[in-house]
């Protein structure tokens, strides 16, 4: 029965995304605040550029100390290399594709277009509702 639940059926949805020229630090307050792990970062036609994540955040903070205080835009940290899934995969599928990765979180995409985040959280969630 796990098996026919896609990605589709647990991913989220509404989404905190940031903008490439977000300042680095603020676009950190947001992740906090929206108490997410990473961000689809969007282009002004709404498409996928990027992933703001925890790891790059990291690399915020290592150079804000080493540049005492200037932390830049989130064009400068992003993730550009982004693997994605397919909204009408299985959720099966998905939790191998974790399994064997370091990746907390994946964008979603249906029909080329970007509908979503999927997380571990989400694959455990559709594991303990079956």
């Amino acid at each position: 029965m796990l098996a026919k639940i896609t990605i589709a059926d647990y991913m989220t949805k509404n989404i905190m995304s940031v903008k490439k020229d977000t300042d680095a630090l603020s676009a950190i307050k947001q992740l906090l605040s929206h108490k997410v792990t990473c961000a689809p970062v969007l282009d002004d036609t709404g498409k996928l550029v990027g992933m703001f994540s925890e790891k790059d955040c990291m690399k915020v903070v290592l150079s804000t100390t080493y540049n005492l205080g200037m932390s830049g835009k989130v064009e400068e940290f992003m993730s550009t290399e982004v693997l994605s899934v397919d909204a009408n995969s299985s959720i099966v599928d998905l939790a191998d594709k974790f399994q064997s990765s370091s990746i907390r979180s994946f964008p979603v995409f249906d029909d080329k277009r970007f509908v979503g985040i999927v997380s571990r959280t989400d694959v455990l969630r559709a594991l303990v509702e079956i």
